[in-house]
């Protein structure tokens, strides 16, 4: 039998192990494509000053999926913002996905679609009247995952390296 996934909002004391997922999945994109993505170690002790701090932020959500049993676990977290209009991006006021990361072992269980839902949920109890993401390329996985959410294609960023 495969224990229960269910997602919560974080809490302060969530955020140490969020931080180390956050960190994975800056390491995951920089693995993808090294010249593209970022990665400033340790990421660790950014990302959970920054992730505990948005905990505050009104505009801004942090949701983690935690496996059921005797001892409750966590195995991935999702984090959106509202945003408003960006007009270098053309883009109105929308709730932005930022994050979503399921560790490994988690993977394939459900967790992912759990955390999306509980994510656009939230972004649309902030008043986002869509949600946008990024997503890298090369993960198909990702991208099947939101396509069956109802996201569609609307950009794609090109690199040149000089």
């Amino acid at each position: 039998m495969t224990p229960s996934i269910t997602a919560r909002p974080a809490k302060r004391e969530d955020m140490p192990e969020v931080a180390c997922f956050a960190a994975d999945l800056v390491r995951l994109h920089h693995a993808l494509d090294p010249h593209r993505f970022l990665c400033l170690e340790p990421l660790e002790p950014g990302y959970e000053r920054w992730l505990t701090s948005e905990l505050d932020n009104p505009s801004a959500t942090i949701v983690v999926a935690e496996k059921g049993g005797a001892e409750p676990t966590l195995v991935g977290y999702a984090y959106g913002r509202r945003e408003p209009r960006d007009w270098n991006s053309l883009l109105d006021a929308c709730g932005a996905l930022h994050d979503i990361y399921v560790a490994e072992p988690a993977r394939r269980l459900g967790a992912g679609a759990i955390l999306l839902e509980a994510v656009i949920a939230r972004l649309h109890a902030l008043g986002a009247p869509r949600v946008v993401l990024h997503t890298a390329t090369q993960n198909a996985a990702a991208q099947r995952l939101f396509e069956r959410f109802g996201f569609r294609r609307t950009m794609i960023e090109m690199t040149l390296e000089l």
